[in-house]
């Protein structure tokens, strides 16, 4: 059974920009490809059919492609950032967004992913960005991947940090659920990832989304 249409060229066209991000920021592909996998996953594991699960995997591979566009002394700075840059990367999102549309003009498939890509860091309390849209007016996609985005940034060591332990990780997403994640979907993650951590990664998206649903 087939719920939608992925056009041939989008793999290729997501390795095109995959790989440009990857000379620029090795560091956010490697963070992509993890966030696109675990979407995948999330989206399976809540019940979503493949095409939505695909949808889930794009949409999570492609949420910081905008970085591409950010200064690499704002995105790889060590300490803390000022105002003014942390405005700027404020802008990532709607940066992702700008580059998918091209593609989205040219297939539906692709318009799909805008605004899980552009709401990426909206909260369910309203006060995330770009848009402040709160609650269930954020896409479904959107509340998936701010989760998992959230969950492989704080297990990352960077150079002003060490990875934090997966249940340190785990009490910050209860605690700041109903304020800047959905309820249910933390109670989901916390439900599932521990198998998928069990299972370690698997290629699939590494490999830069290569493989077509049914």
């Amino acid at each position: 059974m087939s719920w939608g249409d992925i056009p041939d060229w989008a793999y290729g066209s997501a390795r095109a920009l995959m790989q440009s991000l990857k000379v620029v920021d090795p560091t956010t592909y490697d963070h992509c490809c993890r966030v696109g996998e675990l979407s995948r996953k999330f989206a399976q594991a809540i019940g979503l059919n493949p095409y939505e699960q695909k949808c889930a995997e794009f949409s999570g591979l492609f949420h910081d492609i905008g970085k591409i566009g950010i200064s690499q002394s704002i995105i790889a700075k060590p300490g803390r950032l000022t105002d003014e840059e942390y405005l700027i990367m404020k802008g990532h999102s709607e940066l992702s967004e700008e580059i998918i549309n091209p593609m989205a003009k040219a297939h539906p498939f692709f318009k799909e992913l805008l605004p899980a890509i552009r709401g990426h860091h909206e909260r369910i309390d309203g006060t995330g960005y770009p848009d402040r849209i709160r609650g269930d007016e954020i896409p479904l996609l959107a509340r998936i991947i701010l989760i998992v985005d959230t969950y492989d940034a704080m297990s990352q060591t960077r150079s002003y940090r060490k990875g934090l332990p997966v249940d340190v990780i785990y009490a910050e997403l209860q605690k700041y659920s109903s304020t800047q994640f959905d309820v249910q979907l933390v109670k989901d993650f916390l439900k599932a990832h521990p198998g998928w951590a069990a299972e370690g990664a698997d290629s699939e998206t590494t490999e830069l989304i290569y493989k077509k649903i049914a």
